[in-house]
């Protein structure tokens, strides 16, 4: 389906600036450090730890994602029905059959991950299984496989590791930063001046870093949730059965215990049920709009 593929060299590029970005901002962070501290190991450092970061980033962030929200592996014997439901709409899709996960938590709820479709993983919950029927099941997976088809997955799994390290850092200079406030006595050269940087870089960084982590998940399109949802329905020919779950999973209140706010964006839905937020910093469409954009389909 030509459909599904619409955005996945746009996201490719994204995936790709994201990481760039991220080199500078590190690398950029060694080179002041490097300075102030008169020692250019800390830049060769920051220059070693940025590579392998976003290394790690692009080649194992599907795995870093499956460990973070507890998700096994399950083959086509533990559950014949699911694996029925994907093999069927990955022949419908033209993808290869991505490896199925299960998450032990009653939450209705799923995500896709994986660097590109011949790695890509789709987890979904068991409440998901127990509490949709099939047609709503198979709309939540034909979004999901949409993601994949899309590239969605590879840039939404990158953020996750990019924005953990961002909070990392934010606690590693409020760290030196006092290091550097109870040394400040010694008054060695520099070192006031040492000291001030560190616990400015280090307050900005601590202060920031949430908004930083939302602004980069952000920077994702929620429309790529409108667009999945568009193909999903192609994709299973009947748009009322993905609105439906959309429904039922937004009705539900079970925690999605596994969840966090670096994963947050992954899953189908929003995961933090009952959370006032506001649509600025949602990292979800509406569940209203986006069943309203669904019954409006001509199918």
């Amino acid at each position: 389906m030509a459909t599904l593929y619409t955005h996945a060299e746009s996201n490719i590029r994204k995936t790709w600036f994201l990481i760039t970005m991220f080199l500078v901002l590190i690398i950029g962070l060694g080179w002041v450090f490097a300075r102030v501290w008169n020692n250019p190991i800390i830049l060769i450092a920051a220059v070693l730890y940025s590579v392998l970061m976003s290394f790690l980033s692009y080649w194992y962030s599907d795995k870093i994602v499956l460990a973070m929200s507890r998700a096994r592996p399950i083959e086509k014997k533990d559950n014949p029905e699911l694996y029925r439901v994907v093999e069927n709409l990955c022949i419908t899709a033209g993808l290869p059959l991505p490896r199925i996960y299960i998450m032990d938590e009653a939450a209705p709820n799923a995500f896709a991950t994986g660097r590109d479709p011949k790695h890509a993983v789709v987890a979904v919950t068991r409440g998901l299984l127990e509490k949709l029927e099939k047609s709503e099941l198979e709309g939540v997976i034909a979004h999901e496989l949409s993601h994949i088809g899309n590239r969605d997955m590879l840039l939404s799994t990158v953020v996750v590791v990019l924005v953990g390290v961002v909070a990392m850092l934010s606690h590693w200079f409020l760290r030196f930063s006092f290091f550097g406030g109870r040394r400040s006595s010694d008054e060695n050269r520099g070192g006031g001046q040492l000291q001030a940087i560190l616990m400015l870089v280090g307050v900005i960084f601590a202060v920031l870093s949430p908004f930083i982590a939302m602004l980069i998940q952000l920077a994702i399109s929620r429309k790529r949730e409108f667009l999945a949802d568009a193909s999903g329905a192609l994709l299973t020919r009947y748009p009322e059965g993905l609105a439906r779950a959309l429904e039922k999973i937004s009705a539900d209140k079970s925690p999605l215990r596994v969840a966090n706010n670096a994963t947050a964006h992954l899953y189908f839905s929003n995961p933090f049920k009952g959370k006032k937020l506001s649509a600025l910093f949602m990292t979800h469409p509406p569940i209203e709009e986006r069943i309203r954009a669904l019954k409006g389909m001509n199918i």
